[in-house]
């Protein structure tokens, strides 16, 4: 069994999903091969990931590559978890569109700040992609790099044979955390999720078939501070809770980031991410300075899905996890052609997608604009066309409540010129208004 890390310097994700792994009995023999284009990094993840091992009790093979290539030949599975453009294009994410009076949160989903990410990536999961047919056309390709659903759609419209899901962690703890807060043990709690990845909807909460819904309404009732938290006001209008945090839900609609009354109701700090990427800089280099030193490293599981799909195909043992895949009739009113966060069920046949039918008509009304914008970013990749790139900007909701036309195609040009040579080359052009 070989499991290939593409963007392995992503070191305390990878840290994660090893310990995952190794975790598995029938993993603890497993090749793992490396993959990262910074030295440093990648040293960093081998040292690491030889630590996890021995703290598991794991015996692997471990590898690691400079060169992608050698990482996938004969690959079983392939998780990506690639950062183009690392920290320096994030930071120019936020600040050119702040310049331009537009607020972000995160960034890394939808909105010119997940188009762009989006537009970074496409070039190597090209290269991953081809890579894949020619070295390991059976395996099964494991996406976590965002914007997901951009990422696995370009995926599935320019390979078509092959097998990837698109992974997040929202569903799960989304759940974990209502359960906490309706005071019910998250073992005892089923529940369904569907939609789109980071605006997917609760559409049941049971215990032993009770409806959990009416307790979380009281849970609200009793603490008014609730009511300032974005994802809380959108379940309460809409009716179904979102399955992302507030930070990331204020970013797919119109309603919120545009008004500094909103802004202050909700608590919303934009600008978030900026915090984020400096702590997960700051954890690499506690990690780094610990192998160096000799120092244990703490190993924690992750609950992530890739492992568990990993040992699922692997040992036949099944388990439902939430994945993000072509739609293909698996929700009725939204787009054949798009990509949807449904539940699929993983045992030795491999990841099986389900079948939900209709989401509630309010809820797909949202999630058919995030999938507008997100037809229209593949579609300037794929047809080389620049000014899909401007299409996708003004189809954004957030974006489009945000910024008069000019102003968003100058945001668009602005970006493309401090991105450049990270585009492929058809998407460089600045085309002004």
């Amino acid at each position: 069994m070989k499991i290939a890390f593409v963007g392995a310097g992503s070191v305390v994700f990878t840290q994660g999903l090893l310990a995952d792994l190794f975790a598995f009995p029938e993993l603890a023999h497993a090749h793992i091969a490396l993959h990262d284009i910074d030295p440093e990094r990648l040293a960093t993840a081998e040292g690491a990931a030889r630590h996890i091992a021995e703290v598991r009790g794991a015996k692997p093979e471990i590898t690691a590559h400079l060169q992608r290539r050698p990482a996938l030949a004969d690959a079983d599975f392939v998780i990506n978890i690639v950062q183009v453009g690392m920290d320096a294009a994030t930071r120019t994410d936020f600040a050119i569109p702040a310049r331009h009076g537009l607020r972000q949160t995160i960034g890394d989903t939808l909105g010119v700040g997940g188009i762009f990410r989006a537009l970074r990536t496409f070039p190597v999961l090209k290269g991953i992609a081809e890579d894949m047919a020619e070295l390991c056309p059976d395996a099964h390709l494991l996406n976590y790099t965002n914007p997901m659903a951009m990422n696995v759609l370009y995926l599935s419209r320019i390979a078509p044979r092959l097998k990837v899901t698109g992974l997040c962690h929202s569903v799960h703890w989304t759940m974990h955390d209502l359960s906490a807060l309706v005071g019910v043990p998250f073992e005892e709690v089923s529940y369904l999720a569907a939609g789109v990845n980071h605006q997917a909807w609760v559409l049941r909460f049971e215990r032993a078939g009770q409806n959990l819904y009416p307790l979380l309404d009281e849970a609200i009732d009793r603490d008014p501070g609730l009511l300032r938290r974005v994802r809380v006001d959108m379940y309460r209008r809409l009716g179904h809770y979102p399955t992302e945090t507030s930070e990331h839900s204020s970013e797919y609609v119109p309603w919120y980031l545009h008004h500094d009354s909103e802004i202050e109701r909700l608590r919303l700090p934009v600008g978030a991410y900026l915090e984020i990427i400096k702590e997960n800089a700051a954890s690499y280099e506690r990690t780094r300075e610990a192998l160096a030193a000799g120092r244990p490293l703490p190993v924690e599981g992750t609950l992530e899905y890739a492992p568990q799909i990993i040992h699922s195909t692997v040992s036949g043992t099944p388990r439902v996890v939430y994945g993000n895949v072509p739609n293909r009739g698996l929700i009725d009113n939204l787009p054949a052609d798009s990509v949807v966060e449904v539940p699929c069920l993983v045992d030795a046949l491999g990841v099986q997608p389900t079948r939900v039918g209709s989401l509630p008509p309010q809820c797909a009304a949202l999630n058919r604009a995030y999938v507008s914008v997100t037809d229209l970013v593949v579609r300037a990749a794929t047809d080389g066309d620049p000014r899909h790139v401007r299409h996708a900007a003004m189809a954004d909701p957030a974006t489009a409540a945000a910024l008069p036309v000019e102003r968003i195609w100058d945001l668009c040009d602005d970006l493309v010129r401090a991105h450049g040579e990270l585009l492929q080359p058809e998407l460089r052009e600045v085309l002004g208004h």
